[in-house]
């Protein structure tokens, strides 16, 4: 298990530097000048000039970049062209937010993705099925700020039952979470629904029920232990993407998180807090994938790490 770890967390750090050299190459090449952003639109040539040396943008690609792994190694993630304050103290103050909003939409979308799957599962080719596999069809293919204004618009507006928008209460995280939790839920009653047909044409199945097995036992007991195994490992991949890829919801909502900070910043070309938001999504998705792999195994004994 700890060489098994060790070796997952070095492949985490070649990984990592893989993605801020990408990172750091399409920045670079983008149209936009951060000099200028920061200068504004009156400002002289040489004033432009000089904030482009300050900060180091006149500098070769190599030797930026250089700059920027030397201060990464030491924890530093640079500083906000715009802001003026330490990109990581900028996340720090974000993290909590999009954290909680992550466990309440992952929360949302289990309860109901596993739901609509175990059920048309348990009711396949009737109404029920049909009618939850064209629910989940437009819960993938929805976009994101028509749900969110249409909820605002039911339970907060018309309602009354949520606030508009905001940040601080439970009231506060429900819709964004149930939002992004019907988002979701599509593809984890798919995946659910699949799994689940699959494992109950499995020989153990049949001779769980030729034992005398109740139906509750049979499901809870021998199929959803193997057919929620494909869940776990999306959860591991939606930690990282609910980490950065919820822009929109935090912008309709109003809540505080790290993707409405990365949208702010790509408005701003401020390369700082891009670069650093990207790294720490990718961080989440790693680190998501590799707690998944580490829970799989105590759900199935069969299957061993390598």
């Amino acid at each position: 298990m700890a060489a098994y770890i060790a070796r997952r967390l070095l492949q985490t750090v070649v990984i990592l530097l893989g993605i801020s050299f990408v990172t750091f190459v399409l920045l670079y090449l983008i149209p936009a000048d951060p000099a200028r952003q920061i200068a504004g639109r009156s400002a002289t040539a040489q004033t432009v000039e000089n904030i482009r040396e300050q900060l180091g943008l006149n500098l070769p690609f190599y030797e930026q970049y250089l700059r920027y792994v030397t201060g990464l190694v030491q924890g530093d993630f640079g500083r906000s062209y715009l802001q003026k304050t330490e990109v990581a103290t900028l996340i720090a103050s974000r993290l909590p937010a999009s954290l909680l909003l992550m466990a309440g939409a992952i929360t949302c979308e289990l309860i109901f993705g596993l739901a609509m799957g175990i059920v048309a599962a348990l009711r396949r080719g009737s109404r029920t099925d049909d009618t939850l596999m064209i629910a989940s069809f437009v819960g993938v293919s929805a976009p994101q700020f028509v749900i969110g204004i249409l909820l605002l618009y039911v339970f907060a507006v018309k309602l009354g039952w949520f606030p508009i928008g905001g940040y601080g209460t439970f009231a506060h995280l429900v819709l964004p979470s149930v939002t992004l939790g019907f988002l979701g839920a599509g593809w984890y009653s798919r995946m659910m629904r699949s799994s689940l047909i699959e494992v109950m044409r499995q020989d153990f199945i049949r001779t769980a029920r030729a034992t005398g097995a109740g139906r509750a036992k049979v499901l809870f007991r021998h199929a959803m232990p193997n057919a929620i195994l494909p869940v776990i490992a999306m959860i591991g991949i939606d930690i990282g993407l609910f980490m950065s890829g919820i822009v929109v919801v935090e912008s309709v909502f109003g809540w505080p998180g790290i993707g409405q900070l990365a949208w702010q910043a790509i408005q701003r070309v401020d390369i700082p807090i891009i670069m650093g938001v990207t790294l720490v999504s990718a961080f989440a998705i790693v680190l998501g994938n590799l707690l998944a792999d580490l829970i799989t195994p105590l759900i199935d004994p069969r299957i061993k790490l390598r």
